[in-house]
Parts: structure tokens; sequence; C-alpha cells
């Protein structure tokens, strides 16, 4: 069999499942790490329920996924996940989902890795939403996960640290009202409103533009130039400024109101 034909053949069992993304829709991807837990709780042994040098990890995962080839607006996290909000025009690698998302595992899971010192790994999938409203609902799902998690999670170590086991702890939490939980951390001494604010909600990672002062060195003259640049919001505003932060990125401008990308 000519070589040539084998290829062309070979192709069709390689390609079966590229079905392109149709042009018109919004696309969100998510990485969640595999297997965190093991090597949060047991390999490293990051402190429960949230460790800052985890958060840092993560928000170097996330600089690098802003920078990685594909056209992102926002990469937002919480836990051990980071949802990116792709410019709808995207066009790299013809739109393939599998592509895109083998990539963007790769990527995330070889950058965290490096600034973790260890191997660690991604999974992911792709949303593909009909309108830019189902774009605000889904980062406003992620971020009433985060706060569900921040609230479970300290509840649940605290109890734990009290001399609960495993199970005993999430007995006692189960059918507990969000409210209920509030107050009995607050009367442990743990008041959740003043946690901090990436613990809450997570944080996000988007482009920003700064006023860089430059010095001309022929001339000596000092001049303010604008440049683009990579900020890390770790104070996320909550619910409706939230959503209009969200509405201002689809429309091509900053997450920040009356700032210019």
């Amino acid at each position: 069999m000519r070589s040539d034909d084998l290829e062309a053949r070979m192709r069709r069992y390689e390609t079966a499942l590229d079905h392109p993304i149709p042009p018109g829709f919004q696309i969100v991807a998510r990485l969640d790490g595999r297997s965190f837990t093991h090597l949060t709780k047991e390999v490293c042994r990051f402190d429960s329920p949230f460790d800052v040098r985890f958060h840092h990890l993560m928000a170097e995962t996330c600089r690098h996924l802003m920078t990685c080839g594909f056209n992102v607006r926002l990469a937002y996290s919480e836990s051990d996940e980071i949802s990116l909000l792709i410019h709808p025009l995207e066009a790299v690698f013809g739109r393939k989902p599998r592509k895109w998302m083998s990539i963007l595992a790769a990527e995330a899971s070889a950058a965290f890795s490096l600034a973790l010192g260890q191997t660690a790994a991604f999974d992911g999938r792709l949303s593909v939403l009909p309108g830019e409203e189902q774009v605000v609902d889904y980062f406003r799902w992620r971020m009433n996960d985060a706060a569900r998690c921040c609230l479970n999670g300290h509840a649940y170590w605290l109890l734990r640290r009290q001399g609960l086991g495993t199970r005993a702890a999430s007995e006692r939490l189960r059918g507990m009202e969000r409210s209920d939980k509030h107050e009995w951390l607050f009367q442990q001494g743990l008041n959740f409103d003043a946690l901090p604010t990436w613990q809450k909600r997570g944080f996000g990672v988007y482009w920003s533009t700064r006023e860089i002062a430059g010095v001309n060195p022929l001339t000596g003259e000092v001049s303010q130039t604008q440049r683009r640049v990579l900020h890390l919001d770790q104070d996320l505003p909550w619910k409706e400024e939230y959503a209009a932060g969200i509405r201002r990125l689809l429309a091509g401008a900053s997450f920040t109101q009356g700032e210019r990308v």
C-alpha cells in the first residue's frame, strides 16, 4: 500500500471525533486538578482548608494560561479548578475541541508542575454557550461554588481539629443550613465575613492597562506610557457587580469599570 493511501486511511480514524465549534458561540474551558486531594493533603501536606502556597501556585498557573497561545479574557480560579473565558472568535487549531482541551490541560499541568517542583496534572472540559448571559451565569455558578466550598471547608476542618473523624465531621454538618454554619463558626471564634476574599469568592487574572513611567535615554525626559499587563484580582466583587465585570469583558472592555484594555 502506498504511504499516501495509508495516511489518508488512518487519518479518518484519528479525526473521527473532530467537530469544530461553530462560530457565534461563547466558549469557557474548565480545568480541574487530577487527584489533587491526594497531592495537597498527603504528598505536599498543605494546610487545610486553604494554604497560601497552593493559592500562589494556582495564580501562577492562571497567569501562564493567559499567555499560552489562546485569546483568553479571564482566568477565574477557585479550589483546584480554573475557568477560562476564551474570545468567541478564537480560531486557533481550527476550533477543534480535542485540540483545545488537550493543549490547555497540558499547559496547566506543565505550569503548575514547574512551579510546584513535582508532577501534577489537570483534566479539562469545554462549555459551549449560546449567549453572553449564559457566560455570566457560568461564572456566577463557579463563584457560588467557591463560597459554598469555603464555608463547608472551614466548618469541616474546624471539627476535625476539635477531634472528630472524617465521617463524624461530615455527619455533623449534614443538613445544617448555611446561616447555622455561619453562626456556629462565629461561636467558635471564626468570623466568616473577615476571611480573605480569595477564599470566599475565588480570584481572577485578566488584562489591565497601567501607566508606566519611562525615561528618554537621550534627553532624560520622563514620560508616561500605557501598557497592557496581567492583573491578579484577589478581591473580586460579589453578585451584580461581579456580573457587570464579566459583561464588560464580553464587550471587549476591562473587567474594572472605567478602564480600557
